[in-house]
């Protein structure tokens, strides 16, 4: 059976308290559950480097559910990859730049809530023009194959403050976790 770490990297503010990250996260373990052994972690709750780290050497995939702040994860989540992701357990130098990760044989997906409406992204006359999502968060994506991870499809949920539809979000991942993983 595959082994799979959720992350939940939701950052507590007193305007925004997480509910539909803890929301999606609970889905995602809800759905993988019957053919997948899960681990969970909970940033807003704290983490030890050290148990961190086993989980990621457990893990095959490892899904990251986060709101996006300002374009980019919360500094929650940066901090913890910069105190999990150390050297010569998560990459290592090598003869060519972003060759040296020590995650190989270890997958990822993105799972993302935005405030920015859909039709933004991708789109001439849209905010984002041309970009879509994935390329808004190349920074995130380059960590992760610096540490050697294969990317999933990612997901994304849109207009979560001001037109939040729940229900929508909720089946469009459950579509979304089928194709990736066939549950």
């Amino acid at each position: 059976m595959q082994k799979v770490l959720i992350i939940n990297g939701h950052q507590r503010f007193p305007y925004n308290e997480g509910k539909l990250n803890r929301t999606l996260t609970n889905e995602i373990a809800e759905c993988l559950k019957d053919k997948f052994d899960l681990k969970m972690s909970i940033l807003q709750d704290g983490w030890n480097v050290k148990e961190e780290i086993q989980k990621f050497q457990w893990a095959d995939i490892i899904i990251f559910q986060t709101p996006i702040y300002w374009f980019s994860v919360p500094a929650l989540l940066k901090q913890y990859l910069e105190e999990v992701y150390q050297y010569g357990i998560f990459y290592k130098g090598a003869d060519i730049y972003g060759s040296g990760g020590q995650l190989k044989n270890k997958k990822y997906m993105l799972s993302t809530t935005w405030n920015a409406p859909k039709e933004v992204f991708n789109n001439p006359n849209g905010f984002f023009k041309k970009l879509s999502i994935d390329d808004i968060l190349i920074a995130f994506h380059k960590t992760q194959q610096f540490v050697g991870m294969q990317a999933l499809p990612s997901f994304s949920c849109h207009n979560v403050v001001h037109q939040p539809d729940i229900q929508e979000y909720l089946n469009s991942l459950r579509k979304h976790l089928h194709l990736v993983f066939n549950v």
